[in-house]
């Protein structure tokens, strides 16, 4: 007999007391490796593990990502919190609860199928004998390893999956309570400041360090190469303390190979490392091709912009040496496994604890701050110092979203039908992040180790393999019946900027870029958009999503434009096994150029909070429209320019449009992430809706009203 697989992290994680524990006040405790940082998971995880154990939601509390306490699950990313951190979770639970039932049957002398719990009172049909999980021994007997043999509930026996549950991370947000790492406050603290290079490449030529000691309130002064710090008993003075640092610092800069108005060419000339993502061929089809379209779609570098600046906590014990940090990372054991490689500590030697931080959705320089504190804490052993990055920090030296170029011809037959396709994307690789590149050490995703005077060289630029969704190729094979379709993926090496995974990675150009295509294939057919989606698509799931989001927007086929309105719509199905969601935008010129109201449909299989899969929805599209309309990196040949929100401005409450998100919730299917799943749509759906609105495309993002009057004219 086979032996059941586990899932993934409870296979890495197998001890079922890693997961989950029962706590003397009545109350579960669970356990993961899953982090919030404003999608909903904590919440979601703990209707899993109320589900399972036959509990009342209010009787479990949850702690993630804490490598003293928490299962290792590498990093909360990629919208697969429920798929992979759920599934395991939920394995492990009812595994737990299966071990407790036995023990609660030997001791009550009922048969196990006889037995039913409610909020943890084991006992039979009419109740006359009882015994609940803490009157168990539960400590030992879940001190064993998980076997995969205990089935989970099945979904028609849910009762807290499935219904809207309200997120645990709002109140204390809404009503201001410090639950940030930059809240935190501990005895005897210090706080500190970085000055960071001017640019990238720099290097330090000189510095007064004397006179920033001589300042008032200063404790300490770190030099280490071109890794410069201050720490201070007060916030204030460590302001103070940097800026007189970036005064008294000299640095000589080389420069960088181009700028943000040459950056796609850079791209198209650059030496690539070329890969076939999908190739299918139909020469008979192809031959039936009669009209042939081209495009080229570009995409700048966009930053996590995160409202609060990256910020960390930590405190150095010498004898023996121990590191402790309070860090906003998505991903708190690779990130204790680099900082303890790069200072040559053991690993048991390093302990982090996840903090709510400022939202990105991806890799912004959380990590970074993390170090950032342990090298000023390294300088003033036994007293914790608290590391904030400036603004300037933030938007200069936080890993960005990588700029792309994507160019799709194709070929349409005398009856409308594409038979031919092809995308080719140019970009860097998409992922920087600790853990995620496999290579011997050392070497380092961490920008402070790349100044120190004994530099860690920086990891070679990763991306995602495509069995995993891949990174700069992500959705770039389209879900449309074609018979040929091919894709290729134009790898650039060199870096002009500091790049790594940002919301969606690849997906976001590569889906604006098809969505654009299909809505001029659509029009070079004489056709309606959603008729020529839906004409290419046998997969239900995918024409469910575009006839609800159509029909709930009062879609009206082939409706012509007044030249001030528009209607458009995207679709796609993240990284092509995820969510299904399609997206319909109406927009108007006038006064100006604005998104007036948004329709989404949303299919991630089991939605196990509604209304959290509802509220991910709506801050995704959001964020789409942000970045979409508003957001990109300026940079000249020496550095980045994009340095406060002046020069990088997002999008205000004023230009939020009315957001109408519409729920396909399938309990039979697995779940699948939501929070990625409007990025590229929401974009695809701007885009055709403003085509449709001008009658001329504007194809480079953002759609700035510069761009939406270079192409009237």
């Amino acid at each position: 007999m086979t032996a059941p697989v586990l899932p993934l992290w409870l296979n890495t994680n197998r001890r079922l007391d890693r997961w989950v524990r029962f706590d003397e006040d009545g109350r579960a405790t669970i356990l993961t490796g899953r982090v919030e940082y404003g999608q909903g998971a904590i919440t979601a995880l703990a209707q899993i593990a109320a589900e399972e154990l036959d509990l009342d939601l209010e009787q479990v509390r949850i702690i993630g990502g804490d490598t003293e306490l928490t299962p290792d699950e590498g990093h909360t990313s990629g919208s697969r919190s429920m798929d992979e951190g759920g599934t395991a979770l939920r394995t492990a639970c009812a595994e737990a609860r299966a071990v407790l039932l036995a023990e609660a049957a030997r001791r009550l002398d009922l048969p196990v199928e006889r037995l039913q719990v409610e909020q943890g009172r084991i006992g039979g049909a009419d109740r006359t004998r009882e015994i609940s999980y803490w009157d168990l021994p539960h400590r030992e007997l879940l001190a064993r390893e998980a076997t995969g043999l205990v089935q989970p509930k099945p979904a028609n026996r849910y009762t807290v999956v499935g219904r809207s549950a309200p997120r645990r991370d709002i109140p204390g947000k809404v009503a201001g309570r410090p639950t940030f790492v930059a809240d935190l406050v501990q005895p005897g603290m210090l706080h500190g400041r970085v000055v960071r290079p001017p640019s990238e490449g720099a290097r330090l030529l000189s510095f007064d360090e004397a006179a920033i000691r001589a300042l008032p309130g200063v404790v300490a002064v770190v030099r280490d190469g071109d890794f410069l710090g201050v720490v201070a008993e007060r916030e204030e003075q460590a302001v103070r303390a940097r800026r007189a640092a970036i005064a008294a610092a000299h640095w000589q800069e080389p420069g960088l190979p181009v700028d943000a108005d040459g950056i796609h060419a850079f791209l198209e000339a650059a030496q690539t490392t070329d890969t076939v993502i999908v190739e299918r061929r139909d020469e008979a089809a192809r031959a039936r091709g009669v009209t042939r379209l081209q495009a080229q779609y570009g995409k700048p570098y966009i930053a996590h912009a995160s409202i609060g600046p990256s910020s960390a906590l930590a405190r150095w014990d010498a004898n023996p040496d121990r590191v402790e940090i309070w860090t906003h990372s998505q991903g708190v054991y690779p990130l204790v496994r680099e900082i303890a490689q790069i200072l040559g500590l053991p690993t048991a030697s390093v302990v982090a604890h996840h903090v709510d931080g400022p939202g990105c959705y991806g890799h912004n320089g959380a990590d970074d701050a993390a170090f950032d504190a342990v090298l000023l804490a390294r300088a003033v052993p036994g007293r914790p110092v608290m590391l904030q990055w400036m603004r300037d920090d933030e938007f200069a030296w936080e890993p960005l979203g990588p700029a792309m170029r994507v160019k799709t011809a194709a070929s349409l037959d005398a009856d409308g039908r594409i038979v031919d396709w092809q995308l080719d994307l140019w970009s860097n690789g998409h992922s920087q992040r600790s853990g995620m590149v496999k290579t011997d050490y050392p070497n380092a995703t961490l920008l402070a180790a790349w100044h120190l005077a004994q530099p860690v060289a920086r990891m070679p630029q990763g991306d995602p393999l495509m069995a995993g969704g891949g990174g700069m190729a992500r959705n770039g094979e389209v879900l449309y019946d074609l018979p040929n379709q091919k894709v290729v993926a134009h790898r650039v090496e060199e870096l002009p900027l500091r790049v790594s995974t940002l919301r969606a990675l690849g997906a976001y150009a590569n889906v604006f870029a098809a969505e654009s295509f299909m809505d001029e294939l659509a029009q070079a057919a004489g056709e309606d958009p959603v008729a020529f989606r839906l004409k290419h698509l046998s997969d239900p799931r995918a024409r469910a999503v575009i006839e609800r989001a159509a029909d709930a927007s009062g879609w009206v086929p082939n409706a012509p434009s007044d030249g001030i309105r528009g209607r458009g719509i995207g679709f796609a199905r993240y990284k092509n096994g995820y969510g299904y969601m399609a997206v319909v935008a109406q927009v108007t010129l006038e006064p100006d150029f604005r998104v007036t109201r948004v329709v989404a449909a949303i299919d991630v299989g089991l939605a196990i909070n509604p209304d959290g899969i509802i509220n991910q929805t709506e801050g995704g599209i959001i964020q789409s429209l942000s970045w979409t309309l508003c957001e990109a990196v300026r940079f000249d040949r020496e550095r980045i320019l994009s340095r406060d929100w002046e020069t990088y401005p997002i999008l205000t409450f004023a230009g939020v449009p009315e957001v109408e998100v519409h729920l396909i919730n399938r309990p039979e299917e697995p779940p699948l992430g939501g929070g990625e799943n409007p990025t590229g749509p929401t974009a695809a759906a701007v885009g055709n809706a403003l085509a449709h609105a001008l009658g001329v495309r504007v194809r480079d993002l953002p759609l700035t009203r510069e761009r939406i009057v270079a192409a009237m004219g």
